[in-house]
């Protein structure tokens, strides 16, 4: 049930072509109907990761959580435990995670960006 689901940059200002360089590798259990397990992702949450690639910039990973009233987030920690902050999918709750789809995550300063996925495999 766990699938690799790869999301990368759509059009916005700094990309006006989008880019594959930007953007999130995420492992996340989805029902028949491509949206988020909420029952798989409880029972396997410590396997549901997020990788964020961002051009030349050292990659971070994190996990996948739900975060307060039932959103789903990109929950980072640095070396020493300090909190990062979370990037809250925007309505991932009822979005299809299918090649084509676009899906929006609103980053910690509170710029929302869109992004494309590109590939959905299993794990």
């Amino acid at each position: 049930m766990l699938k690799h689901i790869r999301l990368e940059l759509a059009r916005d200002e700094a990309f006006p072509q989008g880019s594959p360089r930007h953007g999130y590798d995420l492992v996340a259990p989805l029902d028949d109907d491509a949206r988020i397990n909420l029952e798989e992702f409880m029972a396997q949450r410590e396997r549901c990761r997020v990788l964020r690639f961002w051009g030349d910039e050292e990659h971070e990973t994190g996990h996948l959580v739900r975060a307060s009233g039932g959103a789903w987030a990109f929950h980072y920690k640095q070396a020493g435990d300090i909190d990062v902050g979370d990037e809250e999918g925007y309505r991932f709750q009822s979005h299809h995670f299918r090649p084509g789809e676009y899906v929006s995550i609103r980053e910690p300063d509170g710029q929302m960006r869109t992004f494309r996925v590109t590939r959905v495999s299993d794990l």
